[in-house]
C-alpha cells in the first residue's frame, strides 16, 4: 500500500494541475492565490505528470536519479543471510514444480478425446500451463546463479526444464542478462520496448506515431484485445526467433541461430557457440515429441503437452510486460539511465498466495530480483520487504488487480515521446 506521505504528494499534485495556468483577468486569484498553490504550480510546471496514471499513482515518474541508492547501499539494507544459496532447498523447489506439473500430466490420460471433454481439455491446459511455469522459473533462477554454488548441477537443471519447454537455455540466459543490464534503456532494453514518437533510427524505435494511429483507428477495446493477443499468444515465439519487442541495439536477432541473415549483435565473444548448444536442447525435445505423436497421433500431444505449453508462455510474457510496463512507468534515454535507476523502475504486483507457491513469487518479488538476481526466490519475500523499508521513494509496488493492469497496459501503453527531462512517457492513445 502507498503510505501517505505519497497520497498527500499524489493529491497536492493533482489539485497544483487543475489550477489554470493563466489566472482570468480581474480574478480575484490574481492577488489572493496562496504562496503554497504558486509553489505547487511551479513544481507540476517543472514535473509534469503522465496523461495517466496506474495504482502507482505517477510515483515512478517523480524519482530522480538522486533518488536512488547505490547497490552497496542496498546490499547493506538486505540481511546478509538473503544472498546466500542452499542447493537443497533450491532443488526441493525444482521438485515440487516437477511434481505437480507431472501430477496434472498425468491426470490427462483419464479424460476422454471426445467433443463433450473438451471443457476439460481446456482446464487441463490452463491448470497445467500454470504448475509448469514453476519448472520455468527455476530454470529461469539457474540462468541466473541463483539456484547453486554448484555451477555444473544449477545449468544441468536449468538446460533439462527449459529444453522440455523448448526454451534454449544459455541463449535466454544470455538475453535475459542483457534485459537486466538495461531494463527500461530506449536504445538498449532487451524486450517490451515500446515505439517512440518521431523516434530516431538507432536511438529509439521509430513507428510511434503509426501504433497510435491504429489505436484510434481500431477503437480502445478492439486495440487492447489486439495487444493482449499479440504479446500473450504470439510474443514468446516471436521474440525468440526475430527478437521482437527488443531495442534498436540487436536489430533482428535470433535465440537459436547466431549467424546471418540475422543480426548477430546480441551473440559477443563464447555465445555463438552457446547458443548452438542451447538449440541441440530444443531439437531433442523436439524429436522426443515427433517419436510421441508417431504413436499417439498429433492431436494428443497438443492436447496433453502444446496447449499447457502456449499457457506457460503466456505467464512468462505476461509476468515480464507487467514487471516493466505500465501507463506512468517511465523509459530513459542514455544520459538518464543507471543500472540501478533501471532495476528500480520493476513493478512488484499482487499476484496471490496460490500463484505465489507456483511460481516462486516471480512477480511478487521481482524489484529485489532486478537489484540482485543472484538472490535465490526463497529469500526476495524477506529481501523485498528491506528495500521496501529503506528506499520506499523508489520502490515501485502497484496494488491493482493483476486483471485490471493488464488491461490497462494493453489498452493504454502503445507508444512513448521524449520528454525534456530525458524520460520517454507514454503518449495519450
Amino acid at each position: 500500500m502507498l503510505g501517505r506521505s505519497t497520497l498527500v504528494c499524489a493529491l497536492a499534485t493533482a489539485t497544483a494541475l487543475r489550477a489554470p495556468a493563466v489566472p482570468l483577468r480581474g480574478s480575484a486569484a490574481v492577488t489572493r492565490m496562496p504562496p503554497m498553490m504558486v509553489a505547487a504550480e511551479s513544481t507540476a510546471a517543472a514535473r509534469p505528470e503522465p496523461m495517466l496514471l496506474s495504482g502507482l499513482n505517477g510515483q515512478a515518474m517523480r524519482v530522480e536519479m538522486e533518488d536512488i541508492p547505490s547497490k552497496k547501499e542496498v546490499r547493506d539494507a538486505v540481511p546478509e543471510h538473503c544472498f546466500k544459496k542452499d542447493t537443497v532447498k533450491s532443488m526441493y523447489y525444482a521438485a515440487q514444480s516437477l511434481a505437480v506439473t507431472g501430477a496434472l500430466f498425468a491426470l490427462s490420460r483419464l479424460i476422454p478425446f471426445t467433443a463433450a471433454a473438451l471443457p476439460l481439455w481446456a482446464a487441463y491446459a490452463i491448470a497445467t500451463g500454470t504448475a509448469a511455469t514453476g519448472m520455468w522459473v527455476v530454470a529461469h533462477e539457474c540462468g541466473h546463479a541463483a539456484f547453486s554454488d554448484n555451477r555444473f548441477l544449477q545449468d544441468t537443471v536449468g538446460y533439462i526444464y527449459h529444453s522440455a519447454l523448448l526454451v534454449p537455455y544459455f541463449s535466454w540466459q544470455h538475453s535475459h542478462a542483457v534485459h537486466h543490464a538495461h531494463t527500461n534503456h530506449i536504445t538498449k532494453g532487451e524486450t517490451h520496448v515500446p515505439p517512440v514518437v518521431g523516434g530516431r533510427e538507432g536511438i529509439e524505435t521509430p513507428g510511434g506515431e503509426d501504433e497510435l494511429a491504429k489505436s484510434r483507428s481500431m477503437g480502445g477495446k478492439l486495440y487492447g484485445a489486439y495487444q493482449l493477443f499479440a504479446h500473450l499468444a504470439v510474443g514468446w515465439p516471436a521474440y525468440l526467433l526475430f527478437g521482437a519487442t527488443g531495442g534498436p541495439a540487436y536489430g533482428v536477432s535470433n535465440h537459436f541461430w547466431a549467424k546471418k541473415p540475422f543480426n548477430v549483435a546480441l551473440w559477443p565473444g563464447k555465445w555463438p557457440k552457446k547458443v548452438g548448444q542451447s538449440s541441440l536442447g530444443v531439437v531433442a525435445m523436439c524429436a522426443l515429441l515427433a517419436a510421441w505423436a508417431r504413436q499417439v497421433g498429433s492431436l494428443a500431444v497438443f492436447a496433453r503437452y502444446g496447449a499447457p505449453l502456449m499457457v506457460t508462455n503466456m505467464w512468462l510474457v505476461l509476468y515480464t510486460w507487467l514487471q516493466h510496463t505500465d501507463v506512468d512507468v517511465p523509459h530513459l534515454s542514455a544520459g538518464q539511465f543507471s543500472y540501478m535507476r533501471g532495476a528500480f523502475l520493476s513493478i512488484d504486483r499482487p499476484y496471490g498466495k496460490l500463484l505465489d507457491w507456483l511460481h516462486h513469487k516471480i512477480g511478487s518479488t521481482h524489484v529485489a530480483h532486478h537489484i540482485d538476481c543472484t538472490i535465490p526466490h526463497y529469500h526476495a519475500r524477506e529481501a523485498t520487504d528491506a528495500i521496501k523499508a529503506a528506499f520506499p521513494k523508489a520502490y515501485l509496488y502497484d496494488p491493482t488487480p493483476v486483471h485490471k493492469a493488464a488491461w490497462r497496459v494493453a489498452s493504454n501503453c502503445i507508444a512513448v515521446k521524449l520528454r525534456d527531462d530525458g524520460k520517454y512517457e507514454w503518449a495519450k492513445p
